[in-house]
């Protein structure tokens, strides 16, 4: 753990962390063509939980702690689950199956997960990241949460303009993913010339399953909300 994070705080995040696996999980589960619907649910959490597990093992050995440009916790973990995402999953025949199943609304509620952006604030006021990053970065996930209920509503209850709404909707969602990553960047730059503060924290246990989890997950969840709308399979 950490030291200068309060125990309290790090177990908190490991807890918050379970709950975008289990959501997904249970939604895969739910709608899935698969005569073994458990089957892939502990299929999409054993993954996962194989993956976060060598990453903490990686993050404790202090893998990532070196203040490189890209970081090396990007390298070694955003990327290569990116493509697997997009480049593998996101082209199975199953997949593509699977998404048919799945109502728009139900994955746009999927994001009330981004509240979990929360510890962004958390760490800022523990004075373990810059201020306009954690800003950007938590404020963003937060509304992004907070409004999936609505713009879920809408789509769900087939109102005027939900289509349009949940497009806006989305693509803020996926902007702000990719603003907190190109921002992550741009903050370890001018840590690494300055040696000012930047975004070290995340390349630590347990935040470093930020990085390693989240921009993939995200991106993938928008790209797939994406899917649905321009192919206009919701229900």
């Amino acid at each position: 753990m950490n030291p200068q994070i309060p125990t309290y705080i790090s177990f908190a995040f490991l807890l918050a962390i379970g709950i975008p696996i289990y959501l997904i999980a249970s939604l895969a589960q739910k709608h899935t063509p698969s005569k073994h619907p458990r089957a892939l649910f502990y299929g999409i959490v054993g993954f996962y939980l194989v993956y976060l597990l060598a990453v903490a093992l990686a993050c404790v050995n202090d893998a990532f702690i070196e203040n490189t440009l890209p970081p090396k916790i990007i390298q070694w973990t955003t990327l290569p689950l990116l493509l697997f995402l997009m480049a593998v999953v996101f082209n199975t025949g199953f997949f593509k199956r699977l998404l048919k199943e799945i109502p728009v609304d139900q994955l746009i509620l999927l994001h009330r997960f981004r509240l979990i952006g929360s510890f962004f604030i958390i760490l800022l006021l523990l004075k373990l990241l810059p201020s306009l990053f954690a800003l950007i970065a938590g404020i963003g996930d937060v509304v992004t949460a907070l409004s999936s209920f609505w713009v879920a509503k809408m789509i769900r209850n087939r109102r005027e303009n939900g289509i349009k709404l949940a497009v806006l909707w989305n693509s803020f969602g996926l902007l702000d993913i990719l603003l907190t990553s190109t921002m992550a960047l741009v903050f370890t730059k001018i840590s690494i010339e300055t040696g000012v503060l930047g975004v070290e924290v995340l390349a630590t246990f347990p935040f470093c399953f930020i990085p390693a989890f989240a921009p993939a997950t995200i991106i993938f969840l928008h790209m797939s909300i994406y899917r649905k709308l321009l192919a206009k399979r919701f229900r």
